[in-house]
């Protein structure tokens, strides 16, 4: 194999990294705002894109966050590749909170008060057949809190990826233009010897 281990690591050692990288959490969000800051389109477009991933990750549809974030990006003028970075808003450790927070406020918003006080019997609504009997007491409530949790949170998204990416394709312009200049001085200069 090319790009084998010297020593292979164990298997505890890749669970270990499967829950927490080596190189941190950070690194891979470093990696996300580059290669978003990057992408060749207006700042309107990586905008509206990223934040069409951010509000379909609010939804209960695991598996359908990438359809819903095209969808909604192709309505609001957003770049597809910034809606598909911004559905990893989204992940394994931000689910739990997501979904308590959208089941809270969406038992709120409907009226019935706290939902610590039903109980739900999930692996009777998850059998076959039932699936249709989830949605009155846990998707209701869910998708109809996703709403405005989303509308907030992708109106700060739009407003801080704007006006970051505006910034920096500002400063990568004067970069570029910077450097043409030294290019042409430096050829003429060249060229009157």
């Amino acid at each position: 194999m090319l790009f084998r281990r010297r020593q292979p690591i164990s298997y505890l050692t890749k669970l270990r990294e499967l829950l927490w990288p080596r190189r941190g959490f950070l690194r891979s969000f470093q990696y996300l705002s580059k290669r978003i800051l990057r992408l060749s389109a207006t700042p309107h477009a990586i905008a509206a894109g990223v934040a069409a991933g951010v509000l379909s990750s609010w939804t209960p549809f695991i598996g359908l966050h990438f359809l819903l974030a095209f969808a909604v990006a192709y309505l609001i003028a957003g770049n597809m590749v910034a809606a598909a970075l911004g559905t990893a808003f989204g992940n394994p450790v931000t689910f739990p909170f997501i979904w308590a927070a959208t089941w809270e406020v969406g038992h709120r918003l409907i009226g019935k008060g706290s939902p610590t006080t039903q109980s739900v019997d999930l692996e009777k609504r998850f059998s076959i057949g039932a699936i249709e009997s989830m949605w009155q007491p846990i998707l209701k409530p869910m998708l109809i809190g996703a709403i405005p949790l989303a509308a907030v949170s992708g109106v700060i998204v739009y407003c801080v990826i704007y006006f970051t990416v505006a910034k920096f394709q500002t400063r990568r312009r004067e970069r570029l233009a910077e450097r043409a200049r030294a290019r042409l001085a430096e050829a003429l200069q060249g060229s009157s010897i």
